[in-house]
């Protein structure tokens, strides 16, 4: 087994298989990867391409979702004699390896999909001398397929159904048989591998060309300096093979720590100054320390929205366009305050305020500030006081507002999994603009041009029995270019404590115009949150421009939020969808401190599996890749990324941007706690 750490110390990477998980050659072996680690695989073997994306969820269990082509797969569902298959796995190690104990761990494969690659299976790895390891499993369904040795119940048979439900009824039934094999790495760099295939590879036989005429699988593998695996193999007596996986780990930054300027360090008062109110009585001073502490905040990219001025407390209005962490803004914040306001001030409260809705009050005591500066963030964060912010946030000062920014970017729009082209894309400029009237006034408005793609060489038919809410998808990248993305009108409110709101008017998004209301519960120490949204929505025209088609639709959710620790949130929308059914859509998270996420969703409906069509209900994996971990510099920029296997109308949602709990939650107790070590950076 190949191990290449990716860093100094960490707990080494595994080799992964032509399934894209860790393994041999095309057998699991025990192993896992480490917590967080996403893999990224692309194998072709005879007629078998498979692209995988893994994440090792939690240190011992991990999840995989496949996207699979096979030549020459003769079913009425190929196109152009290319069967395309969507499937997704499942793995969690039972036992960790000891010293005399193997590493143990179950896994389930294509366990919602179309069954072609269904089985499961229980395997075991243990080193046995250094660079020579041993794997052996029991495997059942497709891992049984050749030699089975023993039966346990009996196994229904459907294969390449619609998919989209899990086949709970195939779970470690029928035939069982055995497979294994070891692997050989005689430095850090190379790898050899030899295993026995339980595998016969039944379906491909029947309906496409393969022809194997061995059990047995031969590899090499090859780990470059930066972690990627390149693999050739010899497989099933007559084919070859080759795969390359690539590796990123969101707790792992390219630029570890970042490359902004270190902060100003903590003024620290005169003993004998502290009792001195003079300055109360003197306008020029405070003028001054207004003025000062503008702009020692302005070299940090913060701003100070409003400041007020008391002889013994200190209460400034925050807005923080540049650090993804509030944590850090918070702690620079009070920094530039040491060094500017007079020394009689011992409390400060921090205000950060969020499209100028007051999201929590930060309260630190200066001479904790003084006497900290050096110790562990942690300690700081015992003195501090969070509280809800509603009604502490001073007036804003004069000037601020109105306020206009715009920019002007590249775009990517992706669409993928089109059996005729798996992936299509477009590439171009977008022109945003906002017109901040008041600070909880906004005016916002995104244009888009195209410069190159295919995205409107889409030519494939989706058929519908629902209302085509979100299936008409490529006559919008046919006939919008360019396009208006968005242009809304949006007033954010605090209408009470723990209360958040919102209303949104004009065109939403690409496919729809109308009002979208939200009202949100979340108070500022709670891992609990609780929201409403209702919308009025209509149809835009295929261009994209100001059109209006003749579909309207009332629909929208209640919600709960909950923040289960240790990066872990959980989102239950229950409510009607666009295409008028009713039902819920379930998300689970993990997040890191950094900003990075990564999830899945499943929606379920009143919509019937025949109205909805092939995938049975709608899911799908997102990625949210904040820039600052990719730059090293600060920014509260990210990408985010949704992979969904199909485009149905069942379960669509609103795409409404700038919804509330994602905003708020990050100035509140918990988000701060998890990011307050870089308090003092």
């Amino acid at each position: 087994m190949i191990t290449v750490p990716l860093s100094s110390g960490a707990q080494p990477i595994p080799g992964y298989n032509l399934y894209g998980s860790p393994g041999l050659v095309d057998m699991p072996t025990a192993d896992a990867a480490p917590d967080a680690t996403l893999g990224a695989t692309v194998s072709k073997f005879g007629d078998n391409t498979r692209t995988t994306l893994s994440f090792q969820i939690t240190p011992r269990l991990s999840g995989s979702f496949r996207y699979s082509a096979i030549d020459n797969f003769d079913t009425v569902a190929s196109v152009n004699d290319v069967y395309y298959d969507r499937s997704f796995d499942l793995r969690y190690q039972l036992l960790t390896e000891g010293a005399y104990r193997p590493a143990v761990t179950i896994g389930l494969q294509d366990f919602i999909g179309t069954g072609l690659y269904g089985a499961e299976y229980i395997v075991a790895s243990k080193d046995i001398v250094p660079g020579l390891r041993v794997t052996g499993g029991l495997g059942w369904g497709r891992l049984a397929s050749r030699n089975a040795f023993a039966t346990m119940g009996t196994r229904p048979t459907q294969f390449l159904g619609q998919g989209g439900v899990p086949t709970y009824d195939q779970w470690f039934r029928g035939d069982v048989a055995g497979f294994g094999g070891i692997s050989y790495a005689p430095n850090d760099r190379l790898t050899f591998k030899l295993e026995y295939s339980s595998d016969n590879y039944d379906e491909e036989r029947v309906t496409g060309q393969f022809d194997g005429t061995s059990a047995w699988n031969y590899g090499i593998d090859y780990r470059f300096r930066n972690g990627a695996q390149l693999s050739l193999y010899h497989a099933y007596g007559n084919e070859v093979g080759a795969q390359l996986t690539l590796f990123a780990n969101p707790k792992i930054a390219p630029v570890p720590g970042g490359v902004e300027t270190a902060p100003l360090p903590v003024a620290v008062r005169n003993p004998a100054d502290i009792n001195d109110l003079g300055w109360t009585a003197n306008t020029a001073t405070t003028t001054e320390a207004r003025t000062s502490l503008t702009q020692t905040m302005a070299t940090d990219g913060l701003v100070m929205e409003g400041l007020k001025l008391e002889p013994r407390r200190a209460t400034l209005r925050l807005r923080n366009p540049r650090y993804g962490a509030a944590s850090q803004a918070i702690g620079r914040t009070a920094r530039a305050m040491t060094r500017t306001l007079p020394d009689s001030i011992e409390e400060f409260v921090i205000v950060p305020v969020q499209d100028g809705m007051p999201m929590s009050a930060v309260i630190l005591k200066r001479s904790d500030l003084e006497s900290l500066e050096n110790d562990a963030a942690v300690d700081m964060l015992a003195r501090s006081q969070i509280v809800d912010g509603f009604g502490r946030a001073p007036a804003v000062e004069p000037g601020l507002y109105p306020r206009f920014t715009w920019s002007l970017a590249p775009f990517v729009a992706v669409s993928a999994f089109d059996p005729d082209n798996p992936v299509r894309l477009d590439g171009g400029l977008r022109l945003r603009g906002n017109y901040l009237v008041t600070p909880n006034f906004v005016l916002a408005g995104a244009v888009t041009k195209k410069i190159a793609g295919n995205l409107d060489a889409v030519t494939r038919t989706i058929t519908s029995n629902l209302p085509r809410v979100r299936t008409d998808y490529a006559e919008y990248s046919k006939q919008g270019d360019p396009a208006i993305e968005y242009l809304t009108s949006t007033f954010y409110g605090r209408p009470g404590e723990n209360l958040y709101s919102r209303l949104t008017l004009g065109y939403l998004e690409k496919m729809y115009a109308g009002a979208s209301g939200e009202l949100l519960w979340k108070p500022v120490n709670s891992r609990l949150a609780l929201g409403v949204e209702l919308n009025l929505v209509q149809q835009r025209a295929f261009d994209q421009m100001l059109d209006l088609r003749d579909y309207r639709v009332a629909m929208g959710h209640a919600s709960a939020y909950y923040d289960f620790g240790n990066g872990f949130h959980g989102q239950l929308d229950m409510g009607r969808y666009l295409a008028g059914d009713y039902g819920a859509t379930l998300s689970l998270d993990r997040e890191f401190a950094n900003g990075w996420r990564v999830g899945a969703y499943a929606t379920f409906t009143d919509a019937s599996f025949e109205d909805f069509g092939e995938g049975s209900f709608d899911k799908g994996l997102r990625f949210t890749i904040p820039l600052s971990w990719a730059l090293g510099t600060p920014t509260r920029q990210s990408n985010n990324l949704n992979i969904k296997s199909l485009t149905r109308d069942g379960g669509a949602q609103l795409e409404v941007r700038d919804r509330l709990y994602d905003q708020v939650r990050t100035n509140h107790t918990p988000e701060l706690a998890k990011t307050w070590g870089r308090f003092w950076r």
